[in-house]
């Protein structure tokens, strides 16, 4: 076991969120030391030129304070926030709950985070040669909160690679309502005007949508430009088969119990999709097999976050020797050609 395995081996013992703010302050001090992706890994999402396929989800480093720690983990982008314009305290704790049992996590944190001038500097400071994405959400109190992502998209749009606007957080009272029908288009005509031009704008959805909304969100994400989907965010839904004692717990659920519901959203955008809209997968990822499928599924790209809770940080090493062995003995040159094959 590597030392970074057995540190987190000992943060399982803590609290949740005490154990989370004890890996981001060890993650910001890691020397970058980005290791080199075989050949076959390099693809291009949207515009953006990724040294591999495997990008870590909004959540881990809200504050944009460990992307060198991060990117040195093999990471071939790195997401960070969500972001809102002041800073908020976020919920009460206890706010985060490992469920052992089910490989899973519980948080209902409500967008705690510094604030975006804060972002903005350490942005402006980040190291250079990381792909790194900015996940902006609105305050709670915020009377506007359409306003809030405007606000986020001026004020990043020279600093992130790409930025990402979560709409899908279950942990803001009145958020997800963005996603419906009234509410899309003028979300979408707001983000269009209010975008930098020379950026990816990504939309992240939430898992508990039917298949017949992912199909309105991505015509309407087509309509207004923007670059692609975030398929998808954690759940309200509580699978009968969790047996943690913080099964209960409100909030939104990730890790594995995530990964079918995930992988249907999955699936309806790229029906919706057809080729016309690239997304990126997250959801219930804990190896090469499960990336992989999404690619084949027709994800340009994964994210994952709690299965690092379970697994340590050598996983993401392990996913990428995976999908490289994956993809040379089923005859791929490029992450690219694995994309849809499977449909």
């Amino acid at each position: 076991m590597s030392p970074l395995d057995m540190g987190t081996a000992l943060l399982r013992q803590m609290d949740a969120e005490r154990a989370h703010e004890m890996a981001i302050a060890g993650l910001r001090y890691l020397p970058l030391g980005v290791p080199k992706d075989d050949p076959i890994l390099p693809t291009r999402v949207a515009g953006l030129d990724l040294p591999n396929p495997v990008g870590l989800a909004a959540g881990l480093d809200k504050n944009a304070v460990a992307i060198r720690g991060l990117a040195g983990l093999g990471f071939g982008f790195v997401e960070c926030g969500s972001v809102t314009p002041r800073p908020q305290t976020g919920n009460p704790r206890p706010r985060l709950f490992r469920l052992e049992e089910d490989r899973a996590v519980i948080n209902r944190m409500g967008f705690n985070n510094d604030g975006l001038e804060a972002f903005a500097d350490r942005l402006a400071h980040r190291p250079p040669g990381v792909v790194v994405g900015a996940n902006l959400g609105a305050n709670k109190d915020a009377d506007d909160r359409i306003a809030d992502y405007e606000t986020g998209l001026r004020r990043l749009g020279g600093l992130a690679d790409y930025l990402t606007v979560n709409v899908s957080s279950p942990n803001t009272p009145g958020l997800r309502g963005l996603q419906t029908v009234e509410a899309l288009e003028p979300l979408l005509a707001r983000i269009q005007a209010a975008r930098p031009k020379d950026r990816p704008v990504f939309l992240k959805i939430a898992p508990d949508l039917s298949d017949a909304d992912i199909g309105r969100i991505v015509e309407a994400s087509l309509q207004y430009g923007l670059d692609g989907l975030i398929v998808s965010n954690t759940t309200l839904d509580r699978p009968e088969t969790l047996r943690s004692a913080h099964a209960a717990e409100a909030g939104g659920l990730s890790g594995a119990p995530l990964k079918d519901r995930a992988r249907r959203a999955l699936t309806a955008a790229v029906e919706a999709a057809d080729g016309r809209l690239p997304l990126i997968a997250v959801g219930g990822i804990a190896d090469g097999a499960e990336a992989y499928a999404r690619i084949r599924a027709g994800a340009s790209a994964v994210q994952l976050y709690s299965a690092l809770v379970f697994e340590g940080p050598g996983l993401v090493r392990r996913i990428k020797a995976d999908l490289v062995a994956r993809l040379k003995a089923d005859g791929f040159s490029t992450v690219a050609e694995a994309v849809g094959t499977a449909r």
